[in-house]
């Protein structure tokens, strides 16, 4: 009968293997068709460093430091470049309003603008070629324009500034500006810093040994069940294929941003389902005597140092996540394939849309990936294959899981990152900590862009 069983095991997990190979090729295939988000936020701040250049904010000396050097000039060679037929209304009309070539900006405007304000504007420049004189301008109240749009229309078409610069709105995109680019810049300098510090330790070889690593009697076979049966056929393909089109017949009369949010949450949600019901059943009968903390090892307490351990963590891997990222940028070029959550909050202004997305990647993502990947696949790898294969392989799985080539390097950096805080803490808390504060900062960024 346990042969039976044993059989029964090995067929189900060579088949969800296979199922899985499928599946995550077909997915890291599919990311190469998936825009990046990179080009948008480049361009979002390029807009930010125009406004920002007419700020009182930033002097002028180091405008140069902060801002780039001529970026309504960047602004127009960004938008120059996007290709015809992906161009929206609002980017066509910006270039038409920087473009000094007049035959350019006839070609441009060949076409009429769906949107009302945007037609107007494209009138003032056609105006302006054929000679006629433009003595007013429309107020800000009076024309349905954002801020930047307004001020470079109103700018470019040869009215005075005390008219175009909105001084308020212009200290606050320097504002997130400089946040967004401070900010991962001082972590990585403080992490680096730290890494350091600890590489001195290591060759002096006073660093603290690491805490045993505690694992459930658990086999290999039982985690390509958990992996390739539970997270990637029912948790990213089955489930979501029955309760997505539910969400979608439901939530079908919702505004667009509210109903992709709950489309996200729902469908994460029920992508942890799986999962969890296989390490219950894996874990059912194997009481952990004596063991403190159980087989997952969360040990949330002492909170202030899981806290410290999470926050140091995430300093140290900040460097070498954006290095890997900026390396592979330079030397492949952007492969695209970037997480659909990362769209929907640049494109989201809604608060519950952006509540929903908040807890799904600050909350849910954390806590689930770290159960799944550091909590139960890292300490059986350990158990069978070693500190570092084990870490290596559950940073690989991690990032395969993600379905995006692009991301594929920076989140296998970030999951070794994880790995490794796993086995110096001895504890699984920490590690969502992290895992929370890294998707924390990078929601914060995208907003300060947004």
């Amino acid at each position: 009968m346990r042969q039976a069983k044993t059989g029964w095991k090995w067929a189900m997990a060579l088949f969800s293997l296979l199922l899985t190979a499928l599946i995550w090729q077909q997915g890291l295939q599919d990311s190469f068709d998936r825009p990046s988000v990179a080009p948008k936020i480049s361009l979002i701040q390029t807009e930010m460093a125009v406004s920002a250049s007419s700020s009182s904010l930033i002097p002028e000396t180091i405008q140069d430091v902060f801002l780039g050097s001529e970026p309504q000039k960047k602004l127009y060679q960004a938008l120059s470049k996007i290709p015809s037929e992906q161009i929206d209304e609002r980017q066509k009309l910006l270039l038409a309003v920087l473009e000094e070539s007049e035959e350019e900006q006839k070609l441009i405007l060949r076409q009429n603008f769906k949107d009302k304000n945007f037609e107007k504007i494209k009138n003032y420049i056609l105006d302006k070629q054929k000679g006629k004189e433009i003595n007013k301008f429309p107020d800000f109240n009076e024309i349905k324009l954002d801020p930047f749009l307004y001020q470079i229309s109103c700018s470019n078409l040869g009215f005075k500034d005390e008219k175009c610069i909105n001084q308020k709105y212009n200290s606050y995109a320097a504002i997130r500006l400089l946040t967004s680019q401070l900010l991962p810049f001082f972590a990585s300098l403080i992490g680096v810093l730290i890494l350091i510090r600890y590489a001195f330790i290591f060759l002096r070889k006073k660093n603290t040994p690491w805490p045993e690593m505690i694992a459930p009697p658990l086999s290999l076979i039982d985690m390509v069940l958990l992996i390739s049966g539970g997270f990637v056929i029912i948790g990213e393909v089955v489930f979501p294929a029955l309760i997505i089109p539910i969400t979608d017949l439901l939530f079908n009369n919702l505004s667009s941003p509210l109903k992709q949010s709950l489309r996200v949450f729902i469908g994460y949600c029920s992508m942890t389902i799986g999962p969890l019901l296989i390490i219950r059943y894996q874990l059912m009968g194997l009481a952990p005597l004596g063991i403190n903390g159980g087989w997952l090892q969360w040990k949330i307490k002492p909170i202030k140092e899981g806290l410290f351990k999470s926050i140091s963590g995430w300093l140290m891997i900040m460097p070498l996540v954006l290095l890997i990222g900026w390396l592979m940028n330079e030397i492949i070029g952007d492969q695209g394939g970037s997480n659909p959550l990362l769209e929907l909050v640049l494109g989201s202004d809604e608060f519950i849309p952006l509540l929903l997305l908040l807890i799904t990647t600050v909350i849910l993502a954390p806590v689930f990936e770290e159960l799944v990947f550091r909590g139960v696949l890292l300490p059986v790898l350990v158990s069978k294959v070693g500190k570092i294969s084990g870490v290596l392989l559950s940073a690989l799985i991690f990032a395969l899981a993600h379905l995006s080539v692009g991301e594929l390097p920076p989140l296998f950096v970030l999951g070794i990152g994880l790995g490794l805080m796993r086995l110096s803490s001895g504890r699984l808390f920490p590690c969502a900590l992290m895992h929370s504060l890294w998707n924390g900062v990078t929601f914060i960024s995208l907003l300060l862009v947004a």
